[in-house]
């Protein structure tokens, strides 16, 4: 096997806007991300559905028809 090819694998610091900051292994320097499971509204439960013309509501009556 060659030697010195692979990237230095090491522990990093990852930090969110949010505040939110934990240690990783990785091959890149420090990251810092915008969003992450801490704030992210799918993970949290905060997550709304916007009903755009009606869309929401049109699929759960094709949905329904189907299900009978």
């Amino acid at each position: 096997m060659r030697t010195g090819i692979h990237p230095k694998y090491q522990q990093i610091k990852v930090s969110c806007s949010c505040g939110a900051t934990w240690s990783t292994g990785s091959t890149s320097q420090d990251m810092k991300l915008d969003i992450c499971s801490n704030c992210h509204p799918f993970y949290t439960g905060t997550q709304r559905l916007i009903d755009t013309a009606g869309r929401v509501d049109k699929f759960r009556k094709r949905y329904a028809r189907n299900a009978k």
